[in-house]
């Protein structure tokens, strides 16, 4: 029984490696609307597009794949797979940013107040040297 990789969602740019073979697809995935990317280390099919649409990525069983878009789909033998899931939205809203502190928001404050006058920029210049 096939067990599903990836569901893409939209635009799924299909990537030929230049010097060894390897194919890369990248898009959206259908679940979380978030960048992932499928890497086979392996030669791509001849007649694979350049970019497919609502791709979807099966694991046969062993070192087979299916590759399918629409109506169409291409079979990929590849003894490794690399999937990477872009998590940094998740990320960084289950973290909230640390405050600044009141010394480095004080000093801006001072800085930017200094750079809204010629004066303050003399000042400033003067401080430089």
């Amino acid at each position: 029984m096939p067990e599903r990789l990836a569901t893409f969602s939209g635009a799924v740019h299909c990537r030929r490696a230049r010097t060894a073979p390897g194919l890369t697809l990248s898009g959206s995935t259908a679940e979380a609307e978030e960048p992932t990317a499928l890497a086979f280390s392996a030669t791509a099919p001849a007649d694979l597009p350049v970019t497919l649409q609502d791709a979807v990525v099966d694991h046969l069983g062993g070192a087979d794949y299916r590759i399918g878009a629409g109506q169409r789909e291409w079979l990929i033998s590849s003894p490794a797979v690399h999937l990477h899931r872009g998590i940094a939205a998740q990320f960084y809203r289950a973290i909230p940013p640390r405050p600044a502190p009141w010394t480095k928001r004080m000093f801006w404050r001072v800085v930017l107040a200094l750079a809204a006058s010629r004066a303050g920029l003399a000042l400033l210049r003067a401080l430089r040297r």
